[in-house]
């Protein structure tokens, strides 16, 4: 593999390394490996600088990711964008080789909710390394502005260890993504996570216990807390 590794090319935003600042894993020191686009374009997305009409902040085959990421310690890696799938079988390459790094533990990808989970589902159960990835696919609701485009059959492909995440902008969202976690959740970890300008955290709180919600984690982005919540690379 390892000339195609050295021919595959993606268009890449940045690599980094910092503590997760949520989900599961928050507050393990974890390598960032941000892929270029997005085929959705969130109302509330902090993240506009990964994909048009911004630029890809550089071109780079797998082989100098891995080299980039082999820079530092962490045993985490968050594989993330834009929509780090969207690249297809280029970003199904990627996957294979950052999951194969012998000193990775975890590789968590943090999906959109509208790419086919299918091939990267065939691919983790039969790859000697697919356990260690696990998928954190978002479920956007109605203030997302992409709600329609939300692939369902995604639910049918996760694992225990795998988390949904729904970003909640308002009371509308909030009983929206209620709806949706007990139609459709079968596996998976469902947790719930304001939107930072829009949904007070205590509110959340405030809802998830009036609705006895014990089984849906909340879920804070701590990087938003630790530094200004629009500095990037932490």
């Amino acid at each position: 593999m390892q000339a195609v590794y050295e021919s595959t090319k993606l268009p890449m935003v940045e690599v980094f390394q910092t503590v997760e600042g949520e989900g599961m894993r928050a507050g393990f020191p974890t390598v960032f490996v941000r892929v270029f686009n997005c085929n959705l374009r969130c109302t509330w997305c902090d993240t506009p600088y990964s994909y048009a009409p911004s630029t890809p902040e550089y071109l780079a085959t797998i082989s100098e990711i891995l080299t980039q990421v082999k820079q530092y310690p962490a045993k985490h890696i968050c594989l993330t964008g834009g929509e780090p799938l969207m690249h297809g079988q280029k970003s199904l390459l990627l996957l294979q080789a950052l999951a194969e790094l012998d000193h990775i533990v975890d590789v968590h990808i943090e999906t959109n909710g509208a790419i086919d989970l299918t091939p990267f589902q065939e691919w983790r159960q039969i790859h000697p390394q697919g356990h260690k990835v696990r998928f954190v696919m978002d479920y956007k609701l109605p203030a997302s502005g992409e709600s329609e485009k939300m692939n369902l059959l995604n639910f049918d492909l996760l694992q225990a260890d795998d988390e949904i995440k729904f970003v909640i902008g308002n009371e509308v969202d909030f009983h929206s993504a209620l709806i949706i976690a007990k139609q459709y959740v079968k596996q998976g970890i469902p947790m719930f996570s304001p939107v930072w300008e829009s949904m007070p955290p205590h509110r959340l709180v405030e809802l998830m216990l009036e609705h006895q919600l014990t089984d849906i984690k909340l879920n804070l982005q701590i990087h938003k807390v630790i530094w200004d919540p629009n500095q990037r690379g932490v």
